[in-house]
């Protein structure tokens, strides 16, 4: 009960973020912010047609192809996730929200921002709002060999594309292109941001010392991997570290005090899973 509690929770907020984005900046900005909901953005001003409404209606026959590939318990919540979301937008932000009638930019930053935020609160219990997510799978099934953030770029392409034939200007295509960016670097931002950090690769002859004061102060594991000189040919080990953004000036402190000669590999980590950081969560199918 208490994952079900949190489920509609995350989807009430998460769709209340997507119908602000929509209605409240995206649409009174003529822009059409990729996915099923820009296609409904395009029919409402074509036609008059409510976007919730819209949306949910053209997403019932993805969500029948994704009963039979991609598993009951998905759809199931997608078809959730989609219901409320539809009864947020098109019965409580549409008839109560004011609509921004300002600078165009600004409504595509702020209706990427929403949108991201209410994506990413989905995408974090599970649950997709259906649209492009089902038929980039589906498509993947069907062409396996391209990779599925290629296939959601070609169709968001699609859509931007027919918006400015619809709109009548290109300005409507490039602002749903910097309404995009904004919302994957939110959902980017949610979804992994508080598990990014540094892995750091740290070659010295003090990496005993090191390591003792990383497991002592930092309070982080670490490896060791055997490794050879090119030039000197003499073995020696590579401390292997992954710290979290706050904790990596600590560890070049750490590194400085001990040889400020070290010689230090550092790359980005996206997302650090594991003890000492966020529990491997499995996904459920």
């Amino acid at each position: 009960m208490k994952e079900r509690a949190a489920d509609l929770l995350a989807d009430i907020g998460g769709s209340l973020a997507m119908a602000v984005g929509i209605f409240c900046f995206a649409e009174p900005a003529d822009i059409a912010p990729g996915g099923i909901s820009g296609i409904s953005v395009m029919l409402k001003y074509l036609f008059g047609l409510p976007v919730g409404l819209m949306t949910f209606l053209i997403n019932i026959p993805l969500l029948v192809l994704a009963w039979n590939y991609m598993g009951r318990r998905l759809t199931l919540k997608s078809l959730k996730t989609l219901a409320v979301s539809t009864v947020v937008l098109d019965g409580v932000v549409t008839p109560w929200f004011p609509q921004y009638g300002g600078d165009r930019m600004l409504g595509a930053i702020f209706g990427g921002l929403f949108l991201g935020t209410g994506l990413a609160l989905i995408f974090m219990r599970g649950s997709t709002t259906a649209g492009t997510d089902i038929i980039s799978h589906l498509m993947e099934l069907r062409f396996p060999h391209v990779p599925i953030g290629t296939m959601l770029m070609l169709i968001d392409c699609v859509i931007l594309g027919i918006s400015m034939l619809v709109f009548g200007n290109i300005e409507s295509g490039l602002f749903g292109i910097v309404a995009l960016f904004c919302q994957t670097k939110v959902i980017d931002g949610v979804i992994c941001g508080r598990d990014r950090g540094r892995a750091v690769m740290i070659m010295s002859a003090k990496n005993q010392r090191i390591a003792s004061r990383v497991l002592e102060e930092i309070r982080h594991g670490a490896t060791f991997l055997r490794g050879r000189g090119a030039y000197s040919r003499k073995e020696q080990d590579i401390l292997y570290v992954v710290v979290r953004i706050p904790e990596f000036h600590r560890l070049k402190k750490i590194v400085s005090e001990e040889d400020p000669n070290a010689f230090l590999i550092v790359s980005e980590a996206s997302q650090i899973l594991g003890e000492g950081f966020k529990k491997i969560r499995e996904e459920q199918q």
